[in-house]
């Protein structure tokens, strides 16, 4: 008789492959679970909202140690009362019950700053705690003790700082499925507080969600003022360089009007000018209208829609007196002290911006007066030395009570007299005086109109 053969493709010996392949299924599977756990670890102990603690902005020390104190208070004091009712009271030994005790209120120091992690490590030791208690005693209160109940509801109150509605809503059905199916396993004769952690750290959860949200819809709109007014203040820089730049159009307009007339009457009042002068004078005319085009086009570019009252000829030092007795006949006693009149014809030859500025800087200030200091007596000094123009407006305290007056002003205040000042190179200092008043001084260039510079 032959003995039975194996096939030839059923080789009863195992393959040197499949241990290798074991192997490495078990590695895949070794670490599979090693990241597992990795990811747990991280996710319990990643706080899920801001990690530092409750009242870290607080101005004062003893604010920000606030929360530490009365987390501690809660703690020194649930640990021994725990230890002392789960002994006489349910019958729990006394390691088990100080273990039960530490576990349900120490969370409440790391609630301070990790809030979830504080409430995973809770949850755990209360239904620890409640299976210990139904099973060691069947007449008392249950699923939860008293302690249970506080350490958790002041656990809540953390919580609904500092976490979003869908985490503490999470957080609620949690406690109600817990405690509902903890409750069904109750002794019939003993006390039922389910109902009563439910209810309060429900309570406990939509009070303290509202007083937060409250509190971050505050900060918001502080964020929101604080960014408004900063637009509000580039808005009104723009607007006044702008308003800067319409009056100094006439300016220009005027001195590029001038070469005009006179590249355009060169060859009539020089005779005798060779064809190519004659050329040349032409051509410094044709430049020069171009010019005055462009700048009536960049004048349409900045004019504003409210702008329409501005064609009237730009005033200047020599309109003080006409606008000095307008302010006076507004109500508000001023006076104007001025340079000699020898002296003054330094004035006359000083570039129109300048000239602009000082007139425009006496105006906002006198405006001010009326706007914020009504019937304040105010003084004028305009003093000059060698090389500069100094402008002193001195306003006392107010005599009447600010009224909401708007007009009068040309500008912005302020921004506009600084913004003036920068043009030609001079300087401002503003500021309160003690007895109430205040003060404004500009020092401003004395440019001549032939020094090429404005």
């Amino acid at each position: 008789m032959s003995s039975a053969s194996t096939p030839p493709d059923q080789d009863p010996r195992p393959s040197a492959a499949e241990p290798g392949r074991r192997g490495g299924a078990l590695r895949r599977a070794t670490a599979g679970a090693r990241e597992g756990l990795g990811r747990a670890g991280v996710f319990f102990t990643t706080p899920a909202g801001r990690t530092e603690p409750l009242l870290a902005q607080a101005p004062q020390r003893w604010m920000r140690l606030l929360p530490l104190i009365v987390a501690l208070a809660f703690v020194v004091t649930l640990i021994p009362v725990t230890t002392q009712v789960l002994t006489n009271d349910y019958g729990v030994s006394g390691g088990l019950a100080g273990a039960l005790g530490v576990a349900q209120s120490a969370p409440l120091l790391l609630a301070i700053s990790r809030p979830m992690l504080a409430w995973y490590i809770m949850i755990v030791a209360d239904v620890l705690g409640a299976i210990v208690t139904m099973s060691a005693s069947q007449d008392r209160p249950a699923p939860w003790t008293a302690m249970i109940i506080v350490a958790y509801v002041a656990l809540c109150l953390v919580l609904s700082l500092r976490e979003s509605r869908r985490t503490l809503l999470g957080i609620w059905l949690v406690t109600v499925v817990t405690s509902l199916v903890l409750g069904a396993f109750r002794d019939a004769g003993s006390q039922d507080t389910s109902v009563l952690l439910i209810v309060l750290s429900g309570v406990a959860l939509l009070l303290g969600a509202l007083l937060r949200e409250r509190g971050d819809a505050q900060r918001r709109l502080v964020e929101q003022e604080t960014i408004s007014e900063a637009e509000r203040a580039q808005r009104t820089l723009l607007e006044e360089r702008a308003r800067i730049a319409r009056e100094l159009h006439d300016v220009v307009a005027h001195h590029m009007s001038v070469i005009t007339v006179q590249a355009d009457s060169a060859p009539y009042r020089l005779p005798g000018l060779p064809e190519a002068a004659r050329e040349e004078f032409g051509s410094i005319a044709a430049s020069a209208r171009e010019s005055l085009t462009e700048m009536r086009r960049l004048l349409a570019v900045l004019r504003s829609e409210d702008a329409q009252g501005e064609r009237a000829p730009q005033p200047g030092l020599s309109r003080l007196p006409q606008l000095v007795e307008a302010t006076v006949r507004a109500g508000l006693p001023v006076d104007l002290s001025r340079p000699e009149l020898s002296v003054l014809t330094q004035l006359a030859d000083v570039t129109p911006a300048v000239d602009l500025s000082a007139y425009r800087i006496v105006q906002e200030a006198l405006s001010n007066v009326m706007r914020h200091a009504p019937g304040a007596r105010t003084s004028i000094t305009l003093t000059l030395d060698e090389e500069h123009l100094l402008i002193l407006v001195v306003n006392g305290p107010a005599t009447d009570p600010p009224a909401p007056l708007e007009g009068g002003g040309t500008g912005h205040g302020l921004v506009g007299m600084r913004e003036r000042v920068r043009l030609v190179g001079g300087t401002v200092d503003t500021g309160p005086l003690p007895d109430g008043g205040y003060r404004v001084a500009a020092q401003l260039p004395l440019l001549k109109k032939d020094s090429g510079t404005a």
